[in-house]
């Protein structure tokens, strides 16, 4: 499903990502582990579009990917959840996942007005806020949110979109020990889809 071909990205002199070539199968879940500053988040920002290759591919479905962006490589099934929270600060935990669910649906983003009316959208978003154990904050604004919490609304952004590839990158930083099982369970029962695959990446061996 996912490949990745000799893929490279020098900064100046240094190679952060060297000549790296894996192939990824539906059903399965790898793990890539390694001290920080290995270039394990550097791989991950090249598979996904933050960071341009210096050279060779990476492929989805057989497809040559590598010259499109990050938006362009979302809407063909990567998912990303990132090592800092990514969300919408301003709008609460319900609009984030909302609003991702919608994405997925196709349906236009107008925020304020149209969305109100959309019950069953509304419905998909509290089932994923359920599954991320946020249900309670619902209303909350993302930017008030406990760092935990944040990270547990980011994988229930991640899920409603529904990709094909889910990129974990250190799913668990920043949690307390209380927190991390919620995280892990959730990709634990991804991992049961046979269609899907899950790249984590990690430095902590007990997560692995």
């Amino acid at each position: 499903m996912l490949e990745t071909d000799s893929l490279t990205i020098r900064f100046g002199g240094h190679a952060a990502v060297d000549g790296v070539t894996c192939a990824f199968q539906p059903g399965t879940l790898t793990s890539i582990v390694g001290p920080n500053g290995a270039g394990k988040t550097t791989y991950f920002n090249l598979i996904s579009g933050q960071l341009p290759a210096t050279s060779g591919k990476v492929r989805l479905h057989g497809q040559d990917i590598t010259g499109l962006a990050a938006p362009r490589r979302s809407r063909l099934g990567l998912g990303r959840a990132f090592q800092l929270t990514n969300l919408f600060p301003n709008l609460t935990a319900l609009e984030n996942v909302r609003l991702a669910v919608q994405v997925r649906r196709g349906n236009s983003l107008d925020l304020l007005s149209r969305l109100r009316g959309h019950r069953e959208l509304i419905d998909q978003a509290h089932e994923h806020l359920t599954a991320v154990s946020l249900a309670d904050r619902a209303e909350t604004v993302a930017a008030t949110l406990p760092h935990g919490d944040q990270r547990k609304l980011e994988v229930g952004v991640l899920m409603a979109l529904n990709p094909q590839v889910y990129l974990f990158d250190e799913p668990t930083a920043g949690m307390s020990i209380d927190e991390v099982p919620v995280i892990l369970n959730l990709i634990r029962r991804l991992k049961q889809d046979p269609s899907k695959v899950i790249l984590l990446v990690e430095h902590k061996m007990d997560v692995v």
